[in-house]
């Protein structure tokens, strides 16, 4: 590891993390590429491999990167429409088991494949199964949101994140326990009372506070903040992760702060703080040595892992869109939409990493985080891609 280039003051570290991250996404942006990118390469500047300013798990900007976890959660809650998949539930539910069971089935059988455990492999299924919805803005841009397909595609959200997060917690607690039936068990009943505790009684206080504050809208957020976090800690209680709490914290609050001043004060603190260090954390822990070193199944694995990905969302949007009888600009645009991996994905995949066993085992090892990343990496620069080339002919379509 490097020693410090300048001496290790937390205000010292801060000032240089705020600087790559005003810098270094705005430059990518301007070269066509996701911003997300420009904080993981921050955080590889700064990270042991490189500079050494930079140590994940110590200091306070490893606080905020775990804040910044919980926060990234907190918004794929927040960003699921609860009265759009109401009106399309059925749907929904259709692509949204498809496009979960395809890309799972596919990332447990290359597993298995190449060696992995049956945990192992399931839990790597289920990184596969989510998606993240970062082409929103594209969706705005050509006003698609009214688009039926694409509802159903933000409303399967719901299923495949939630499914996922089950999945990581069974893992885990399978992995660092061991198999039982009444461990397993017991996990469950927990997960059914847990889910349903947090959703109703998140909301219930939420909208408690704000009556009794009304105008206070600093105060709101922060109660927003500690609810999220006090769920997170809840979910940690009874062996859960606690970004599963603060994803279910998301879903519950999602109404009550809807639009408002509130949520607006949350996506500034959140994106402008709490997630850029997470990202960044997520850079510092990448070893471009590990890398290099990756032997050639190593690279065929990372190779097999991104393809199986985009190929089980082009096969579940296909067999979707028959099923829902939609047009092929629609499954194309479905498709395009559920490649990101990046929030649920991410930080599911960091969760794993860092759990162990009772022999020191990591429930998902190096490799495969960092297979992980390069997927990301590739999803996160080609599902927007793909979002805009669908939207803008079909735009040109609807014009000529």
């Amino acid at each position: 590891m490097h020693e410090y280039i300048f001496r290790p003051d937390p205000i010292v570290d801060f000032v240089i993390v705020m600087f790559m991250i005003m810098l270094l996404p705005n430059l990518l942006e301007k070269i066509k590429l996701p911003g997300i990118l420009g904080l993981l390469i921050g955080g590889l500047l700064l990270g042991p491999s490189m500079l050494g300013i930079l140590t994940p798990g110590e200091g306070v900007i490893s606080f905020l990167a775990d804040v910044g976890k919980l926060m990234v959660m907190f918004f794929a809650g927040l960003e699921i429409d609860f009265d759009r998949f109401i009106t399309n539930w059925r749907k929904s539910l259709i692509f949204g088991f498809s496009t979960f069971i395809f890309p799972l089935s596919a990332g447990f059988i290359l597993s298995l494949s190449f060696g992995m455990s049956i945990l192992t492999s399931l839990l790597i299924g289920s990184l596969l199964a989510s998606h993240t919805l970062i082409s929103l803005p594209l969706l705005k841009k050509y006003k698609a949101f009214k688009k039926e397909s694409v509802a159903v595609t933000v409303g399967a959200t719901i299923f495949t994140d939630i499914a996922s997060l089950i999945i990581l917690s069974i893992c885990i607690s399978l992995h660092t326990a061991g198999f039982s039936w009444n461990n397993l068990f017991m996990r469950i009943i927990g997960i059914a009372i847990y889910m349903p505790l947090v959703l109703f009684g998140a909301k219930w206080i939420a909208v408690k506070y704000f009556s009794w504050i009304e105008k206070n809208e600093d105060n709101k957020t922060a109660m927003m903040l500690f609810i999220m976090m006090v769920a997170a800690l809840g979910a940690e209680l009874i062996h859960l992760e606690g970004i599963i709490g603060a994803f279910v914290v998301g879903l519950a609050v999602n109404e009550v702060i809807k639009g408002g001043k509130v949520k607006s004060k949350l996506d500034t603190l959140g994106n402008i703080l709490f997630i850029p260090m997470f990202f960044i954390i997520l850079g510092a822990m990448v070893e471009p040595g590990s890398f290099i070193s990756m032997n050639r199944w190593d690279y065929i694995f990372a190779l097999l892992l991104v393809i199986s990905l985009i190929s089980a969302k082009y096969l579940a949007s296909t067999v979707s869109s028959k099923i829902l009888k939609y047009t092929q600009e629609d499954r194309s645009l479905m498709w395009s939409l559920s490649i990101p991996q990046v929030a649920a994905t991410l930080a599911a995949a960091l969760v794993a990493y860092q759990t162990y066993n009772d022999l020191g085992e990591s429930l998902i090892s190096k490799m495969v985080f960092d297979s992980i990343l390069i997927l990301m990496a590739v999803t996160v620069i080609a599902g927007p891609i793909l979002t805009e080339i669908y939207l803008k002919r079909e735009d040109r379509q609807t014009n000529e």
